[in-house]
């Protein structure tokens, strides 16, 4: 059976697709228009092998290099920032309650960031804490290789709750775009990367927000954006295999969720995302308690799928897809941590899965790209686990008819090319894009030296 964008709300991934598809057409084409738009610079350094740009603020001194008003740095284990006092107070209108409101709020900006691989795309990645009742706001603002900036993109109104009376409802903002560059649901596009445009720097600005008077606050321990400008092509160079590993990662499946809770996008083959991300949760130890799983129908096996995709829910996408969204959730667990990037070979997720922690991937493929499937998709979600002594992929399979056939065994050059690609045919054999290695990580708060090591080798820390 041909499957369609499982891990699509109506029509998101197609969009945004498109949107990348014409940021990434001429690449490599145009890389040297966008150095030579962005003016005579300093000697450098030579330019990084990965097309990847990661920066995320986390320790104390990361937060206290940005501007607060009315923030205050919160010390520890685990240093971030929350609201301390109102900077003022702004009214919202919730779109999908219909209600508007009355909220304070304080700010905290980042020092601006220079990318070191001028970028096509920015993807922004949070971890945070929201008692009901709170919410936050992550924005962006760039600066273009012509010198003009961007305006503020709204990349996420994110709340960990969904209680109606008292939370918003979590949500990306449609609609933004300057001529130049839009925001698709969480991802920032250069609109038409032919013309050598890029990226050079951003901000970010974070938002705490509470009801007036409320003594609980947002804290936000993770904040950071992977900016990217990743060669076109339709296929990528073979890779040597150099790790036999697999992870004991629990196994879900999405399909037997298929028709369960029509209000967050009708579970099967639209829950790739949280169902991915349950397995890597649960394999961190990690999982819902009985009483956070009592709404779920008692008939239904896996209810923490059911959570995760009800918490994982984008409101204006309609979908469970959102990648920060996921990233967010996973990190409302005890002592973990989650973000976005791109990955740049197999030989990355080989570095990973040796310190032992897997990968969520994104991929899009024909039926016939990927031997054993058994289906097509414009995109799909699926969890890496391991490698076999041939150096095949091993991933934990959502889209599979039960728990017990999630364990699939994958071509590793088949994986290499669907996953790491960026332009591809569809079955009209019409020119899309592809996802070009994005995925996400999930990790401990406080990593071993050899995971520490492993994520700042594939440019995560």
């Amino acid at each position: 059976m041909t499957r369609s964008a499982p891990d699509s709300g109506p029509a998101r991934r197609t969009l945004l697709a498109a949107a990348a598809g014409a940021a990434l057409a001429a690449t490599t084409a145009a890389a040297g228009a966008a150095h030579a738009a962005a003016g005579p610079a300093a000697p450098r350094a030579k330019a990084p092998a990965r097309p990847v740009d990661n920066r995320t603020w986390t320790t104390q001194a990361d937060w206290r290099s940005g501007t607060g008003k009315g923030t205050r740095v919160v010390a520890g284990a685990r240093p971030g920032v929350t609201l301390a006092k109102a900077a003022g107070r702004t009214t919202y209108t919730d779109p999908h309650l219909n209600r508007t409101a009355q909220w304070e709020y304080a700010e905290w900006l980042s020092p601006e960031h220079r990318l070191r691989v001028p970028a096509t795309e920015v993807i922004a990645s949070w971890n945070a804490h929201t008692p009901p009742g709170t919410w936050i706001q992550v924005e962006l603002r760039g600066t273009y290789t012509d010198g003009t900036r961007t305006p503020w993109y709204v990349m996420g109104r994110w709340t960990a709750g969904d209680d109606e009376h008292v939370d918003i409802r979590r949500t990306s903002v449609d609609d933004q775009s300057d001529g130049k560059s839009s925001i698709w649901t969480d991802t920032f596009s250069i609109d038409d990367a032919a013309s050598g445009l890029r990226l050079v720097a951003y901000g970010l600005r974070l938002r705490l927000l509470r009801a007036p008077g409320a003594k609980a606050a947002p804290t936000v321990w993770r904040l950071g954006a992977m900016g990217s400008d990743v060669p076109d092509r339709f296929t990528v160079p073979a890779s040597t295999p150099g790790l036999a590993k697999e992870l004991p990662v629990p196994r879900y499946s999405q399909n037997i969720h298929s028709g369960q809770y029509p209000e967050y996008d009708n579970g099967g083959e639209a829950w790739c995302s949280p169902t991915s991300s349950q397995m890597i949760i649960e394999y961190w130890g990690r999982r819902p308690t009985a009483q956070q799983l009592s709404w779920v129908d008692p008939s239904y096996a896996d209810p923490q799928v059911c959570h995760a995709a009800r918490f994982t829910y984008d409101y204006q996408y309609e979908g469970c897809g959102n990648w920060p969204f996921n990233a967010a959730y996973a990190a409302t667990y005890k002592d973990l941590q989650g973000v976005v990037t791109r990955l740049s070979s197999l030989g990355d997720l080989e570095t990973l899965i040796a310190a032992g922690i897997p990968a969520i991937t994104s991929q899009s493929f024909l039926k016939e790209e990927l031997t054993g499937a058994g289906y097509g998709t414009s995109g799909h979600l699926m969890t890496v686990i391991g490698f076999t002594a041939e150096g095949d992929v091993i991933a934990n399979d959502p889209a599979s008819p039960s728990d017990a056939a999630v364990r699939r065994v994958y071509k590793r050059a088949e994986w290499e090319t669907i996953w790491l690609r960026t332009k591809r045919r569809n079955a009209s054999g019409s020119v899309v894009s592809g996802t070009g290695g994005v995925c996400y990580l999930y990790f401990p708060a406080h990593p071993t030296p050899q995971q520490r090591k492993a994520l700042a080798a594939v440019g995560v820390r």
